[in-house]
């Protein structure tokens, strides 16, 4: 690829970059020329990646060569709200322009644990992190139009419910509906954001990318016996992450959505969802209004 690609100029944040579908959109945006931002928990695992990301790539100096993207590395918890804002202070402050926030990161079906706040664990992640960061960088993707906001849920939303008498599984914990939940809350979120910011110049649209091979059901229990076979049955059946990122790599660069808002996609394509739009509990919650 010659230097300078579709992505050149451009700045994404990707969170939960350092495996999986985030690994693998970085490394796509990367090759497009793009400036990339890491958002990960573990800075460690994170660094780790990013040396592997920059040979896997072959990312260059300034001083010459064949040039890419370029890679930075920050640290992000979204189990925390403080993270969260120290986080987006910190972009805020040494970023001219956010063109790309890509909301990855997500936790599935883990034991009852709640957040550093006291929200049930896959909730707080998945949506509640992810609600407070947009929101915090919301005038930046504005100064920085046209931009898009890129949300990945799962097509197990179907299964979800909002139920606001226990909002927080504290009367009854279901670790698959507490997962199929937050990913219903993402599509909410997409669909009554992308009507507040109509004619801003910033989109947003969510999607399913597939079932992909990924560490993102580390904690689902599989007996030692039938291992085997699932892994079988993983390698043949499932998305690779390269595989699974098609669709975010779509929705963040490419010019066939240019101004589409609002959408769930599955595979690069628009798929029906009509759950209805909800938004002040979590607007209370976090503290903020979007405008």
């Amino acid at each position: 690829m010659p230097a300078g690609g579709p992505m050149e100029g451009k700045t994404a944040i990707i969170t939960g970059a350092n495996s999986g579908l985030g690994r693998a959109t970085a490394a796509e945006l990367l090759r497009q020329g793009a400036r990339v931002i890491m958002a990960c928990r573990d800075c460690g695992r994170a660094e780790e990646a990013a040396r592997e990301l920059r040979a896997e790539v072959g990312l260059c100096s300034r001083g010459g060569g064949e040039c890419r993207g370029e890679l930075v590395v920050h640290e992000l918890d979204l189990a925390s709200l403080r993270s969260v804002r120290s986080f987006c202070q910190q972009v805020l402050q040494e970023e001219p322009r956010l063109d790309v926030l890509i909301n990855n990161a997500g936790i599935f079906q883990c034991p009852y644990m709640k957040t550093e706040d006291g929200f049930e664990m896959q909730f707080g992640v998945n949506h509640l992190g992810h609600f407070l960061l947009t929101n915090l960088l919301l005038s930046l993707l504005k100064s920085s139009a046209p931009s898009r906001i890129v949300v990945v849920s799962s097509k197990l939303y179907k299964h979800g419910e909002i139920n606001f008498d226990d909002l927080n599984s504290e009367l009854s914990y279901n670790k698959s509906f507490a997962y199929s939940r937050s990913k219903l809350a993402n599509i909410l979120f997409t669909r009554e954001l992308a009507r507040r910011i109509q004619n801003t110049g910033v989109t947003v649209n969510v999607l399913h990318p597939g079932i992909v091979r990924t560490n993102l059901g580390r904690y689902v229990h599989i007996p030692l016996l039938a291992k085997p076979l699932f892994n079988l049955v993983s390698w043949a059946f499932f998305k690779s992450p390269s595989e699974g990122a098609q669709t975010i790599v779509y929705l963040s660069t490419s010019p066939e959505v240019e101004g589409v808002s609002g959408k769930y996609f599955a595979t690069a394509r628009r798929s029906s969802c009509c759950p209805r739009p909800q938004m002040t509990w979590w607007q209370e919650k976090c503290g903020i209004s979007v405008r």
